[in-house]
């Protein structure tokens, strides 16, 4: 029987370890992924969230090393996406008297789509259940990052069962955050947040203001680990990336045909490098959509480029900024740079430039096409746009 694992006195952490999954809405999870669900044993033994369908016998079994899963009187649903909610018609079924909680009307509505499951009692911000010993609050925090989402808050352990806020895409044995390398899971847990919660600054925000001056012990999130040692360091990381900071910083992504555009990229980075601004070159035939919105997230200069291929841009790059358009933030503070070669229409590059306009970004220069090689001249005049943009941004 698989085991469960005691986070605190009588709560034990009854998730599933996905260490193979590599993917996940197109987001690559290199080093898996695990669904935490949580069991309270109190008066009321109660089961916070549950895992995705395909991990039900996991699920299952770590349960009931604990208790009988038909003994579960309470189930708190923070989240109804089915990786957090697949096995809720499993426990339903196991223990149908049990009272399942979800947020109104977004959770009970969601819930009833998915599972056809009635009777789900709706909760609001600042409502609460007490189950014996403890209670739980709950927080809604609508957006962050589907209109259901809500957090649980148990003030007698100092527990906030936090669902996907501060969580990382890491498939681990070792539960808690000072078990594990740190340098991965602050990386697991910022490539997490530029990929599902990087458009929503504002709701994490206000979400973090609804929790502020509670005396945080653990956080619980739904993926990843468990904060205990490095909480200051993941709260203040979460303040930074929601508020948009930024970094003092440059990538220069881009695809090309024929070394041109390549040529353009490479000496646009070493402009940056030359201005004291550290740059990464990224060629997108080399480098996942994920990993890059990674990089990019809180970088001030964005320089994207692409030549013309039938009439378009690469479809390597449209497929990058359709995916970083539907992610970026409107943030007017990033500095955006378009450019690319070309043949006999510089279609691809103006493909490129609408796309950063789309995207929120503030453009330092018109979209820069150069047809067929471009020369010492050119190159040169790549330096002189990339100074006046890191010029106006310092200004």
């Amino acid at each position: 029987m698989l085991n469960a694992i005691e986070i605190a006195p009588k709560i034990w952490w009854v998730g599933g370890l996905d260490w193979n999954e590599r993917s996940f809405h197109g987001y690559t999870t290199e080093r898996g992924i695990t669904y935490n669900a949580y069991l309270i044993m109190d008066e009321k033994v109660t089961l916070i969230d549950t895992a995705k369908a395909t991990f039900a016998d996991e699920f299952i079994q770590r349960i009931s090393q604990v208790v009988d899963p038909s003994k579960i009187d309470v189930v708190i649903t923070n989240h109804v996406e089915m990786d957090h909610s697949g096995c809720l018609p499993k426990i339903h079924e196991l223990a149908p008297n049990a009272k399942i909680y979800a947020t109104a009307p977004a959770g009970v509505n969601e819930i009833r789509a998915h599972y056809g499951i009635e009777g789900v009692e709706g909760v609001k911000t600042g409502d609460s259940i007490s189950i014996g010993e403890r209670t739980l609050h709950f927080v809604a925090t609508p957006m962050v990052h589907w209109p259901d989402n809500m957090v649980t808050w148990c003030p007698e352990e100092g527990i906030l069962f936090s669902n996907d806020a501060f969580g990382q895409h890491f498939a681990s044995t070792k539960r808690f955050d000072d078990e594990n390398d740190l340098c991965e899971v602050f990386k697991q847990a910022k490539k997490y947040y530029a990929n599902i919660v990087w458009p929503y600054g504002a709701q994490v925000q206000k979400a973090m203001g609804a929790l502020g001056g509670l005396d945080i012990k653990l956080i619980a999130p739904s993926h990843g680990v468990i904060w205990r040692s490095h909480i200051p360091e993941i709260l203040e990381k979460y303040q930074a990336w929601s508020t948009y900071q930024m970094e003092e910083r440059a990538v220069v992504v881009f695809d090309s045909m024929w070394h041109s555009t390549e040529a353009m990229a490479r000496e646009i980075c070493d402009a940056f490098i030359r201005e004291g601004v550290p740059a990464e070159l990224i060629d997108v035939k080399h480098m996942h959509v994920s990993d890059i919105m990674l990089e990019m997230s809180d970088a001030r200069y964005v320089a994207c480029g692409s030549p013309t291929l039938n009439s378009n841009m690469m479809p390597t790059m449209a497929g990058f900024l359709t995916y970083m358009r539907g992610l970026s933030p409107n943030n007017a503070g990033r500095i955006g740079i378009a450019f690319g070669s070309y043949g006999w229409a510089p279609l691809g590059p103006k493909q490129v430039y609408a796309e950063m306009e789309n995207a929120k970004f503030q453009m330092a220069a018109p979209v820069i096409a150069q047809q067929w090689i471009p020369s010492a001249e050119n190159l040169s005049q790549l330096q002189e746009t990339v100074v006046k943009a890191i010029e106006a941004a310092r200004a």
